[in-house]
């Protein structure tokens, strides 16, 4: 019995000694930290061929801001939508197949930064993954109802 104990404790006390070597080196430092606060979320967004709310808007998340009409709803749901390993700004995939639905001649553009990733989409209502794809963005997007 003592010989085990005494076998595991020279195990343990050299598997110890070993670790400083695999953890030499700084360790990394988050990204908010690296700027002194949040990762700067700031989108700009270009609306077309809706009436009422055309033309082009400036928004700013964490905290909440800039000129977009519904900034605190719009960065909300842009949160809620983001999840590690997924765009929320992803077009529609070439191959999938989407119905014959045409949504009106809206059209917008968003560009900026999203959690510390460049954003550049485009969206339309020309088919029904469009019309999808803009839905899921609304408030960031006006309805377009």
């Amino acid at each position: 019995m003592l010989r085990r104990f005494a076998v595991t404790a020279a195990a343990s006390l050299t598997a110890l000694a070993a670790a400083p070597t695999a953890l030499a080196g700084p360790l990394p430092v988050p990204l908010p930290l690296l700027g002194g606060g949040q990762t700067e979320d700031r989108l700009t967004v270009t609306v077309e061929d809706v009436p009422g709310v055309e033309g082009t808007y400036t928004l700013e998340c964490h905290p909440a801001g800039g000129s977009h009409p519904r900034a605190q709803q719009a960065c909300d749901k842009l949160d809620s939508v983001t999840t590690w390993g997924k765009d929320p700004f992803a077009p529609v995939p070439k191959n999938r197949m989407c119905t014959f639905i045409y949504g009106g001649a809206a059209t917008a553009h968003i560009t900026g930064s999203w959690a510390g990733r460049p954003v550049d989409a485009t969206y339309s209502r020309a088919n029904g993954c469009e019309i999808s794809r803009w839905d899921n963005l609304v408030p960031v997007l006006p309805s377009g109802r």
